[in-house]
């Protein structure tokens, strides 16, 4: 569907929650576009699943976890010798109502989102400052922003993500590392389970009609990894068909 064309030859990019859905896609763009792609997931079946589909590098670990972050780093160090680009994407969801959610509802989502987005960053920190040069670019929600009823975890998490974006913007820019996020509103495996009549009301809410494609998001994530973009740094990009204005 695409004519936007970037080339990341000789250039690695880790993709995190790559085996699925928007994941899944930003790992089906770069690896066109002549890349070295190491797809991260925690669910194994589905990640030889689309490992073998991109023939590219798998990683089965957990990114709440600092020790599975570092074998990651190191996997992808090994097979291709440089890190050039983290896409921070894996997430999960625990909604329930403010006073229903339990600790660990409200610890597993942050460990994940906030927490992945924070490990996977410091990680690959010294193999960008080794290039003088990387590419960050995390996924963000408008919910960080708006809030949602049932996802006070989920706001709380992705609002964190959006801080950090702009924290690390500051702090990594002088060895040539931009660190962007994107604000995504696509049809992925969530946005399916909601019940029809909802997602009716969701969708009239969208001034362009309609829930993106995910590889509409991949086409931003790779705008923001390229060259072409070297001079934007600290941006919270809105891919959402207007829902933010």
């Amino acid at each position: 569907m695409s004519n936007i064309t970037f080339d990341f030859t000789g250039q690695t990019a880790i993709v995190t929650g790559g085996a699925r859905g928007i994941g899944f896609e930003i790992g089906r763009f770069f690896r066109n576009a002549g890349a070295e792609v190491v797809l991260v997931d925690f669910d194994k079946v589905a990640l030889d699943e689309a490992t073998e589909e991109l023939r590219c590098h798998g990683a089965l670990a957990d990114v709440s976890d600092s020790d599975s972050v570092q074998s990651v780093i190191d996997l992808a160090i090994e097979r291709t010798g440089r890190i050039d680009v983290l896409v921070n994407n894996a997430g999960i969801l625990r909604d329930r109502l403010l006073w229903k959610l339990t600790d660990d509802d409200y610890e597993q989502v942050m460990a994940v989102h906030a927490g992945g987005t924070f490990r996977f960053t410091r990680a690959c920190v010294p193999h960008f400052r080794t290039q003088n040069h990387g590419r960050v670019i995390n996924v963000t929600s408008y919910t960080g922003l708006h809030g949602n009823p049932g996802q006070a975890n989920y706001a709380m998490a992705k609002a964190g993500i959006i801080g950090f974006t702009k924290t690390a913007a500051k702090e990594l820019a002088r060895f040539g590392v931009t660190v962007n996020a994107i604000s995504p509103n696509a049809e992925t495996r969530m946005v399916a389970s909601i019940p029809d009549d909802k997602k009716a009301q969701m969708t009239a809410q969208i001034p362009l009609g309609r829930f993106a494609i995910a590889q509409e998001m991949a086409a931003a994530v790779a705008f923001l990894a390229s060259a072409e973009a070297g001079y934007i740094t600290g941006v919270i990009l809105p891919v959402d068909g207007g829902i933010a204005i």
